[in-house]
């Protein structure tokens, strides 16, 4: 397997073209604050990966697919869970070819050493998203998802990784990476990743998007969504939003209920269309029990005097 090397220069740092990275982003339909254009472009220029956390569904992981995008780079998702390790971040042989391969010409008359450089070459070698990402031609963006779900000793390990760019497989030798990765790390915050990690990245927090801003997104996202009902779903988020709930909807939920009112051809919210729907945005019976009975009071507070099934309301 060829290796190369990398070596981080300030001197050969892309320059910051904060309005390029805006209009990039704006080209993949993702509305994005200045500090997210400005987060992405210094990852960019100083070679760092950037830490995106936040709640859940507010649009971290969708920060390295619009980077792919609009940057024409192959993106690379590791997504982690508990008991990730590196074999399975990494790389593993495939044992079965290898097996059958050894069958088919035991009869070849090769000596042991032979036999071994044969089925430990790279046409048995299955490589995982980190070696996929170090041994890429181009430049790719890594995704390492929800981080905080994988173990201390696994986020131990991919800090050497993110270090050096560089592993080692006992039966081929060092690889390095010929383009190091860009990278996004996403984390929901289920258990605080360890100082080592965030003194390596550059940070970004992604919060629930304000009432403008999400109106802004839904219209950009979903077709058809009329500006009535756009206004109205977003109100009644952001009502939603300030409530103790088991698990709080993100925009992802917002652009699934909007698209799915729009499937239904409605043009306005009144209690009951709410009470069918609300499993498409939130998650826990708890929240769903709790959000029925509270209904009049997001009504009252959206400002829609109506409250029955097929009376019209109000912006």
């Amino acid at each position: 397997m060829n290796s190369g090397s990398h070596e981080p220069n300030m001197s050969e740092a892309t320059p910051i073209d904060l309005e390029r990275t805006v209009k990039l982003l704006s080209a993949q339909n993702y509305i994005a604050d200045r500090d997210v254009a400005l987060s992405i472009s210094l990852a960019s220029a100083l070679d760092k990966p950037l830490l995106v956390e936040g709640p859940a569904g507010v649009g971290k992981t969708e920060i390295a697919k619009v980077m792919s995008e609009s940057l024409s780079a192959p993106l690379i998702r590791l997504q982690c869970y508990e008991g990730l390790d590196a074999t399975t971040a990494l790389y593993e042989w495939n044992y079965q070819h290898q097996i059958l391969h050894l069958k088919m010409h035991e009869q070849s008359g090769a000596s042991i050493e032979e036999k071994e450089e044969s089925v430990f070459g790279g046409r048995f070698l299955l490589k995982r998203p980190l070696l996929q990402a170090i041994t890429s031609d181009v430049t790719p963006v890594l995704l390492i998802d929800e981080l905080d779900r994988a173990d201390e000793e696994f986020e131990s390990f991919l800090l050497e990784v993110l270090s050096e760019w560089q592993i080692t497989i006992p039966e081929l030798g060092p690889v390095r990476a010929t383009h190091v990765p860009r990278v996004v790390i996403t984390s929901n915050r289920t258990r605080e990743l360890s100082d080592a990690v965030r003194r390596r990245c550059l940070f970004l927090w992604i919060d629930f998007p304000s009432f403008e801003k999400e109106l802004e997104i839904v219209r950009a996202k979903v077709k058809g969504v009329n500006a009535r009902l756009g206004k109205q779903i977003c109100r009644f988020m952001e009502i939603l939003r300030q409530r103790k709930l088991e698990k709080a909807p993100g925009v992802s939920e917002t652009l699934d209920w909007a698209r799915a009112l729009v499937a239904l051809h409605r043009d306005h919210l009144d209690a009951d269309l709410v009470k069918d729907t609300l499993g498409i945005i939130l998650k826990e019976r708890n929240d769903v029990d709790e959000t029925r009975e509270s209904l009049p009071e997001f009504f009252e507070r959206m400002g829609i005097r109506s409250r029955l099934h097929g009376e019209r309301g109000g912006d």
